[in-house]
C-alpha cells in the first residue's frame, strides 16, 4: 500500500507539471500569435529558398515593385512581392477604400496601362509593404470604381478587396458591416488594424487614402457604384459662359453617347449613358485678372474620354466657333458618325467626392507648395517676359496653352471616323483570317 500510495502522488505531480506546462506553451502560443498578427511575417520569407522568392512574382503577374528609372518604363509582370501562403492562416475582411490621388506623373490608374508608374501599381506595392495583402487579385476579389487616364486626378476614387485583418473567424465578415470608417475616428473599432495610418504611411504624397468601411462580399466598386462626378477646371479666357451652359444642359438625361467619346467596339456595345446634372461655376481662384471656373458633370457612368470630349466640344461653343444645336446634331447619332477633333487636355479633370477633416493638415502643406511654385513662376514671367509675346496666339480651349492660331472647321463639315458598325466589321474580318 505505501508503494501504491507514492506512486498514485508520482503520478499526480507529473500531471500537475504537465498541466502548468501546457498553460506555458498555451502562453507562448499565443505570444506568437499576436506577433504573427502584426506582421512579424519577414521572419518567414527569410526562410524560403531563393529560386522561390525569384518565381513568385511570376506566378501572381503584378508589377514590379523595384527601383524605376527616370522616363517611360513598361510594366512588367514580375515582382519580388511576398508569398502570401504564410499569410494564409489570418483573418481577413471585405472593405471598400477610397482613394485620392493626384494624376500629373502618372500613366493612368489601371495597373494595366502597361506604363509605369500607376495609382494601382504604387497601391498594390503599399499593401504589400505593409503585409496587408492575401492571395492574388483573384483571390482577393479586387474590384475599382473605374479607370481615370494618364494626368488625370480623382479625389474619390473606390477599390474594393480583401485585407488582413485583427478579428477572428467571422467577426471580420460580420461586423461593422454597414459603418464607415473614416480617417479622422480615432482608434479603430474592436482593435481593428489602422488601414488608412498604415497605407498612408507607406504610399507616395500624391496617393492617400481618405477612409475605408466593411462591404458585403456581394459589394463590387465598379456595380454597386450609383453615380460618378466630374469636374473639369478651366480658366475664362473670353469664354461665353451662359452659352455654354445653355448647351451643356442639352446633355442631361439619357442619350447615345457615341459622338462624346473614344469608341472601344471590342468591349462596349452600348453606348447610352444617363447625365444627371450639369452645371458650370466659378471657384475661389483668380491669376492676373482671370477667374478660375469649374464644370461640373454628374452620371450614372461614363464612357472613354466621354467627360474631355463633351468639355472639348464647349469649348468651341464658348469661343463663338460652333452654335449650342451641334450638342444636338451629335447626339443624334442616327444620321451623323463622329466628327474628328481633340479633346480637351487631361490634367484640369479631377474625379470628385468629398474627404474627411483628418486630410486638412496635408492637403494645406500640398497647397502652400503648390502656391510657392506658383509665385516663383510668376515672378520669372514678371521679371523676364513681355507680356505681349504670345498673348495674341492664346487658345482658351488649351487652357492657358499656347497654339498657332487655325481657321476653323466646322463639326459638320469635319471628315468623320467609323462608326460601331463598321469597327466591328472590321474585327470580325480579322478574326476570319485569324
Amino acid at each position: 500500500m505505501p508503494e501504491e500510495a507514492e506512486e498514485v502522488i508520482n503520478l499526480r505531480s507529473q500531471i500537475t507539471f504537465l498541466q502548468n506546462r501546457v498553460k506555458e506553451l498555451e502562453e507562448e502560443n499565443a505570444k506568437f500569435s499576436s506577433r504573427l498578427s502584426s506582421c512579424r511575417c519577414n521572419e518567414l520569407q527569410e526562410k524560403r529558398p531563393k529560386e522561390k522568392c525569384e518565381n513568385l512574382g511570376e506566378e501572381r503577374g503584378e508589377m514590379n515593385s523595384g527601383s524605376k528609372k527616370s522616363g517611360r518604363k513598361k510594366a512588367t509582370s514580375r515582382t519580388p512581392g511576398y508569398d502570401t501562403r504564410f499569410l494564409n492562416h489570418h483573418p481577413r475582411r471585405y472593405v471598400a477604400l477610397k482613394v485620392m490621388y493626384f494624376g500629373q506623373r502618372f500613366y493612368g490608374f489601371a495597373l494595366e496601362a502597361q506604363m509605369d508608374p500607376t495609382v494601382e501599381s504604387e497601391i498594390f506595392k503599399a499593401l504589400e509593404k505593409t503585409r496587408l495583402l492575401i492571395g492574388d487579385k483573384k483571390e482577393i476579389q479586387y474590384s475599382r470604381c473605374g479607370r481615370t487616364d494618364k494626368g488625370v486626378s480623382a479625389i474619390g476614387q473606390v477599390i474594393a478587396l480583401y485585407l488582413r485583418s485583427k478579428l477572428k473567424g467571422s467577426d471580420a465578415h460580420n461586423k461593422h458591416s454597414g459603418e464607415t470608417v473614416p480617417e479622422e475616428q480615432d482608434g479603430q473599432p474592436e482593435g481593428e488594424i489602422d488601414y488608412v495610418r498604415v497605407l498612408n504611411g507607406v504610399l507616395p504624397k500624391d496617393i492617400r487614402i481618405v477612409g475605408w468601411c466593411p462591404v458585403p462580399s456581394d459589394f463590387s466598386a465598379r456595380f454597386s457604384c450609383l453615380s460618378r462626378e466630374y469636374k473639369y477646371f478651366f480658366w475664362n479666357d473670353n469664354l461665353n459662359l451662359l452659352v455654354m451652359e445653355t448647351a451643356g444642359k442639352k446633355l442631361i438625361g439619357e442619350h447615345d453617347f457615341r459622338n462624346f467619346c473614344k469608341m472601344d467596339a471590342v468591349n462596349v456595345h452600348n453606348y447610352r449613358r444617363n447625365v444627371m446634372s450639369f452645371e458650370i461655376s466659378p471657384c475661389d481662384m483668380r491669376f492676373e485678372g482671370h477667374q478660375l471656373y469649374a464644370i461640373k458633370i454628374k452620371g450614372s457612368a461614363f464612357l472613354w474620354h466621354q467627360v474631355r470630349c463633351m468639355v472639348a466640344v464647349l469649348f468651341m461653343i464658348g469661343q463663338g466657333l460652333e452654335s449650342p444645336e451641334v450638342i444636338d446634331a451629335l447626339l443624334d447619332t442616327r444620321t451623323l458618325r463622329k466628327p474628328q477633333y481633340l479633346m480637351a487636355p487631361e490634367i484640369p479633370l479631377v474625379l470628385l467626392s468629398y474627404a474627411g477633416q483628418a486630410l486638412h493638415v496635408h492637403l494645406e502643406n500640398e497647397c502652400r507648395l503648390y502656391h510657392l511654385q506658383a509665385a516663383i513662376f510668376q515672378e520669372a514671367l514678371l521679371s523676364h517676359l513681355p507680356l505681349s509675346i504670345g498673348a495674341e496666339n492664346k487658345d482658351s480651349s488649351s487652357n492657358g496653352v499656347t497654339r498657332k492660331k487655325a481657321s476653323h472647321i466646322p463639326l459638320m463639315s469635319r471628315a468623320t471616323e467609323p462608326s460601331y458598325e463598321e469597327r466591328r466589321a472590321k474585327l470580325e474580318t480579322a478574326k476570319l483570317r485569324a
